[in-house]
């Protein structure tokens, strides 16, 4: 018995003197979760730091938080979140910028992924056009078809463009690239300014096209119903089929019957081309030479009198050009016609394309694309062509459209 006392005291000494040591370590060594004695906040040396604790969280004075620690933030650090810009102007830093700056800034840092024109690259969102298709089963949402405010625009390129450099942006270079978008959807003018004092007077089409989320009371109530699992209808019948018709039941015959009405319509344009075609080539042989052959000739001829230097140069700035226009050896029509032998061409003359009722007509009565008339529909293509496809702004500086012709000249077939 005296053995078992003597051990198991012992033990409680030894218990004893383990948690004292430990209560003295921690008396001395463990910093207090509350220390009434200092107050977190004062100033960070960084605005980065502004919101990181201090090893030692201390409590602030009673009411300023329902933990007792931190601070208000500083009006800098505020001013470094609050950038959002509203519908109504608000949050807009002092700045302008016009379409033609927007333009080169726009190539410089947006068309590699939205295109020259803003029209999309690849699966790269299209910025422009897109005009009356919201009613389509297939709508395209730019800005111009789509978006409700110009703040939507301003904001979304201030915060995150250019892809990969967000926000090294500066606000005049912001407002540049918000116009030229603007222009490209033909909804601003090209000598227009955009600033922050006439940003509100920019109305874009489908600004009444929105309406308050009310799913919580329409919705919400209809899928909080208990669900029908089985016999949930009398009868199931196929009502439509989809685009892609290996996707629907019954598809082989679904893809046979598409398959014969697309044979059947092809077979109905070639006749009609042929039809057409006839009464054209007897024309064409009846006369020893058009009129546009003259000019054309003349322009192969004095292809190789050309300055190599400017032709160099005008390869450069046809790569503004080269997201619709074709040009050189095996160039076809694609969003623009081919620009092969276009210099004494008269206008809307590439056979298989759709120009524009405007251009078609200048075509018919005789215009010819000399330099002149090139120039000036480089120089800003919509004056030039009332009602042009072409969403281009247009060529700034003289010497780059003289560059364009020399280039153009040197593809005389």
């Amino acid at each position: 018995m005296s053995k078992s006392l003597n051990l198991y005291g012992g033990l409680a000494l030894g218990g004893v003197a383990i948690l004292t040591a430990a209560y003295n370590f921690a008396d001395r060594n463990v910093t207090p979760l509350v220390d009434t004695d200092r107050v977190l906040g004062e100033a960070p040396a960084s605005l980065d730091m502004g919101f990181m604790l201090r090893p030692a969280i201390a409590s602030t004075t009673a009411g300023d938080g329902p933990l007792g620690i931190g601070r208000e933030a500083l009006p800098e650090e505020v001013t470094a979140w609050d950038v959002d810009v509203r519908p109504d102007g608000h949050g807009l830093p002092a700045g302008s910028g016009n379409v033609s700056d927007g333009d080169d800034l726009f190539q410089d840092y947006c068309a590699v992924c939205h295109g020259v024109f803003a029209e999309g690259v690849d699966n790269w969102p299209k910025l422009a056009g897109g005009t009356d298709t919201l009613d389509r089963d297939d709508p395209l949402k730019t800005v111009g078809s789509y978006w409700p405010y110009v703040s939507t625009v301003w904001d979304y390129v201030h915060r995150s463009m250019p892809f990969g450099n967000a926000q090294s942006l500066s606000p005049d270079e912001v407002y540049a690239i918000t116009a030229y978008i603007l222009y490209s959807n033909d909804l601003v003018d090209d000598d227009f300014v955009l600033s922050n004092e006439n940003f509100t007077e920019v109305t874009l089409p489908n600004v009444d096209g929105f309406f308050v989320d009310d799913r919580d009371t329409v919705e919400l109530p209809v899928f909080s119903q208990e669900p029908c699992m089985e016999n949930c209808k009398e009868t199931v019948e196929i009502t439509m089929r989809a685009t892609v018709l290996d996707v629907t039941p019954d598809q082989t015959a679904a893809r046979e019957a598409f398959q014969a009405e697309e044979a059947a319509e092809a077979a109905a344009e070639a006749a009609e081309a042929t039809e057409e075609a006839a009464p054209a080539t007897a024309e064409t042989a009846a006369q020893p030479a058009t009129e546009e052959a003259a000019p054309a000739a003349e322009t192969a001829a004095a292809a190789g009198d050309l300055d190599p230097e400017l032709v160099a140069a005008g390869e450069k700035v046809f790569k503004k050009c080269a997201a619709c226009h074709q040009i050189g050896e095996g160039a076809e029509n694609k969003t623009g016609p081919h620009l092969n032998g276009v210099m004494g061409r008269t206008l809307g003359a590439v056979d298989g394309f759709n120009y524009s009722k405007t251009m078609a007509e200048m075509g018919a009565s005789g215009t010819v694309w000399t330099e002149e008339a090139m120039a000036a529909f480089l120089a800003k293509p919509r004056d030039y062509v009332k009602g042009t496809k072409m969403s281009f702004a247009g060529l700034k500086k003289e010497d780059e459209i003289a560059a364009i012709n020399a280039y153009l000249k040197s593809f005389a077939q």
